[in-house]
């Protein structure tokens, strides 16, 4: 791994402690954060980060910790938790984006590259930097539940804060405020992230209602959290409250992302009743809060990397036709506010072409904002 480190200061010596990656492009569309942070015994403190999207990650996650652990044994790995953050511990973050033989984030994906950075909390700056490549093969992008459930995957202010911290940034330079200052909010989102995957949906619904009652909870996260645990709950009028809300979230920040699974090939939803069995709901929400504004929308689709451009961009069009047909039955204002575009495979965000759940955001309708004029 190519890196560069800040000289150790003090009785703080700076490892790398563990691992929390990102399988989004780079820079561009980021998932939930999380961190690891390192403590060297007794003075300073390291972590192991939150649950990250895929089991990959989980993967890499425990060989970094226990390579930290074997190579460093003054230091104390411990879990991404409010708190770990409350005894301003060095950091460690990082990013798992798939690139294509120029390196670049669009075009066919052959390698993942690696991106770590370690974050000092007690100067808020980058202490040490890395680099590194990966293989495709033999990586399971497979999502963990959350990721895999969620309807969203647009970015918001404090998640681009953490893929800034680690992808934007020279060792000095200081941590994105961004995240920094949401740190501890993220932690507890964390929380909320490990009891939504180990099926302990009161739990998790307790934890982010109380991320939003502490003035912090104003995150897409948050929302799409509150919606999630709200549908296992069987709290469905909850959960169509909370999809609005993330409506409405997207159309202030002028973008909506919306993970509508389209069967490969088809520009027909797919019809497992557990996978596309809400998206009737999500298009009335959509249709209904976009109405209330005087917002135009680009209605985007998407496809895979599988298949040839020329079709690629034919069936994105297409998709992103039928969910405005969907929406301007729904509110008949917007016939006259939407248009139809299609992007083909040109921004994928996995772009591995498998077709499959590892790749199912690649097959996703975006709404933009725009002026009507």
């Amino acid at each position: 791994m190519k890196s560069n480190a800040a000289k150790p200061h003090g009785s703080r010596r700076i490892a790398v402690a563990a691992l929390a990656l990102f399988t989004l492009s780079c820079g561009d569309q980021p998932t939930a954060p999380s961190g690891a942070a390192a403590k060297p015994a007794p003075a300073a403190q390291a972590a192991a980060p939150a649950p990250p999207p895929a089991p990959a990650v989980l993967s890499m996650e425990q060989k970094i910790t226990n390579l930290a652990r074997a190579a460093y044994p003054t230091f104390d790995v411990q879990p991404f938790t409010t708190a770990t953050i409350a005894k301003a511990p060095v950091l460690l973050i990082g990013t798992f984006t798939t690139i294509s033989a120029k390196a670049q984030t669009s075009g066919q994906r052959e390698a993942y590259r690696i991106c770590l950075a370690l974050a000092d909390l007690r100067t808020g700056k980058i202490v040490a930097k890395g680099i590194a490549r990966a293989q495709l093969t033999g990586v399971d992008l497979t999502p963990l539940p959350y990721y895999a459930d969620s309807p969203i995957v647009a970015p918001d202010k404090v998640t681009e804060g953490y893929v800034k911290s680690c992808q934007g940034t020279r060792v000095g330079d200081p941590v994105d405020p961004a995240y920094l200052d949401n740190i501890v909010a993220s932690a507890v989102i964390n929380d909320a992230i490990r009891a939504y995957d180990a099926k302990r949906y009161k739990e998790a619904l307790d934890i982010y209602s109380g991320v939003f009652a502490s003035g912090k909870g104003d995150q897409l996260r948050v929302y799409n959290g509150i919606y999630l645990v709200s549908l296992k709950l069987g709290r469905r009028d909850a959960a169509t409250e909370a999809f609005g809300k993330i409506v409405d979230f997207g159309l202030a920040s002028k973008r909506l992302s919306v993970k509508f699974l389209f069967a490969p090939g088809s520009t027909q939803f797919v019809s497992d009743p557990q996978v596309s069995g809400q998206y009737a709901m999500w298009l009335r929400q959509i249709a209904t809060h976009t109405a209330k504004t005087s917002e135009c929308l680009d209605i985007v689709g998407h496809t895979s990397a599988s298949g040839s451009d020329a079709v690629n961009e034919r069936i994105s069009l297409q998709r992103a036709q039928y969910v405005k047909q969907r929406l301007d039955a729904d509110a008949a204002a917007l016939k006259t506010r939407t248009k139809a575009i299609g992007m083909g495979s040109q921004e994928n965000l996995i772009g591995i072409g498998s077709d499959d759940a590892k790749d199912a955001i690649d097959r996703r309708v975006e709404f933009k904002v725009v002026d009507c004029g």
